[in-house]
């Protein structure tokens, strides 16, 4: 059973990114499943730090790049929006080339608030970053539909 409110597709979502941080980084989505939504990210000049490993920082917007996008899908966009609340994350491993994948799943999906767990790993399948992300279910005042 799907947890996605109506479907969507890769190349909608993708194109909507493309002129913002999304878009910048190199961030795109690349599957969609009954209950996860995964994406890539590069590591290279726009996502490493000064020292050459991916920042951390990049790590934590590419989680909740999955994270929102998938709490967006979620609900009735008709009449809800969904915007991040807290984030978290535990850097567990550098990487400095190459493509890092990242897999958004929810822990729990409220009336008024979303936990999506998502992990990032490299190309090898090795745990890089894991977040926690916590989403706040808002009303779309109808002035906006």
């Amino acid at each position: 059973m799907t947890i996605w409110h109506k479907p969507f597709s890769l190349e909608e979502v993708n194109q909507r990114g493309q002129g913002c941080a999304n878009g910048h980084l190199g961030i795109e989505l690349i599957e969609i499943g009954d209950d996860y939504l995964r994406g890539r990210m590069p590591v290279d000049e726009r996502t490493r730090q000064p020292a050459g490993a991916l920042h951390g920082g990049i790590s934590v917007a590419f989680a909740e790049t999955l994270a929102s996008w998938s709490a967006a899908h979620v609900v009735d966009r008709e009449k809800h929006h969904c915007v991040g609340q807290e984030i978290n994350a535990n850097h567990v491993r550098a990487v400095t080339e190459g493509w890092v994948y990242g897999e958004a799943r929810p822990l729990h999906l409220g009336r008024t608030t979303q936990v999506w767990d998502v992990r990032i790993s490299n190309e090898e399948g090795k745990l890089v970053c894991v977040s926690r992300v916590t989403i706040a279910v808002l009303n779309t005042p109808s002035r906006y539909h």
